[in-house]
Order: structure tokens, then sequence, then C-alpha cells
């Protein structure tokens, strides 16, 4: 890698707009920070205004993805938090080469097995899917690592530094 050049480019995805998600939300302002320190270029969006059940917000990070690949030469990845997260795991592009879910719920989204290497952070008191709930459902995905975050509910609060380091360094040991 080129001296100046980034490590990798890194779409990250903001929980759902009809709740309040957006690009500023902690848990994603958290990462945007983190990242680019460990060398990435990140991307952060706000999803389009209409919704879309999930299919039109896919077509937001293919969007992002494309930007990032128009302006650095470096592998792509996603990341993502609640919504954003499930966004993230049911992205398919190629070009994805390693995914971060932070407290996705996937026990109220069909979520397949992703193609690429993929973090689950999932807090301990997770309103929406807790652990138990989480390791039933990705038991049988490959290339998976799964922890939880002790102490914490669904919204993070007092933990998105954590989150956003143990992302963080997962991401950097695989792009």
């Amino acid at each position: 890698m080129p001296e100046g050049s980034p490590r990798a480019g890194i779409v990250v995805c903001h929980p759902h707009p009809t709740y309040g998600g957006n690009r500023f939300n902690n848990v994603v302002a958290a990462l945007f920070s983190a990242l680019p320190v460990a060398g990435f270029a990140t991307l952060r969006f706000d999803f389009r205004a209409d919704g879309g059940d999930g299919v039109g917000e896919r077509l937001d990070v293919i969007a992002a993805l494309d930007a990032l690949a128009d302006r650095i030469d470096a592998p792509l990845a996603v990341a993502g938090y609640s919504f954003g997260a499930a966004v993230a795991l049911t992205t398919g592009d190629d070009r994805i080469t390693a995914i971060a879910a932070v407290a996705p719920p996937l026990s109220m989204m069909k979520v397949p097995a992703p193609a690429a290497p993929t973090l689950i952070l999932t807090p301990r008191h997770d309103q929406f899917c807790p652990p138990d709930a989480a390791r039933a459902i990705i038991g049988d995905w490959t290339d998976c690592e799964f922890e939880a975050i002790e102490s914490a509910d669904h919204f993070l609060t007092g933990h998105t530094a954590d989150v956003a380091d143990r992302a963080t360094s997962w991401l950097a040991e695989r792009c």
C-alpha cells in the first residue's frame, strides 16, 4: 500500500430512518471517527428519504461503494448499526470483502449468511435480538465471528467507543 493510501474503504450504514436513524447516530459517529484513524477511507450517508424496506437502502449502499471505488484503489467493506447492520449484511456486491454488523436485528429480519467474512457485535441486553437468539441464527454461517457487548442494550449508550474499537480492530485484521 503506497504511503497515504487507505488500507480499505468502509461504507457505514445507519439505523432505520423511520425511527430517527441517520448518519449522525452515536454508533455511526463513533465508527466514522475511529475508522479513518486506523487508515480507512470512510463514507457515511443517509439512506433515501422514501425508504425502501431494505431494498432501496441496499441500492444506496452499492452507490456508496461505487463512490468510494471511484476515489480509492483499495478493498471495500461495510459496517452498520441496527437496521444499517441488516442492510450491510444483505447487500450483495462482490466488492465487499468484510462486514462489521453492530446490533443487527436478526430475529426481526430474514438475513441469509453473507458471502464475506463477518463480525457480529450483539449487546448482552439487546431488546431486538439478544445474544442467544443471534447465535442461533448465525450458527451455521461460515467465516463469522460473534462477540457480546457486556452491560449494553441495543442503543449502546456508554459503549460506542468500545464498539468502534472492536469493529475497527476486526476490520484492520481483514482489510
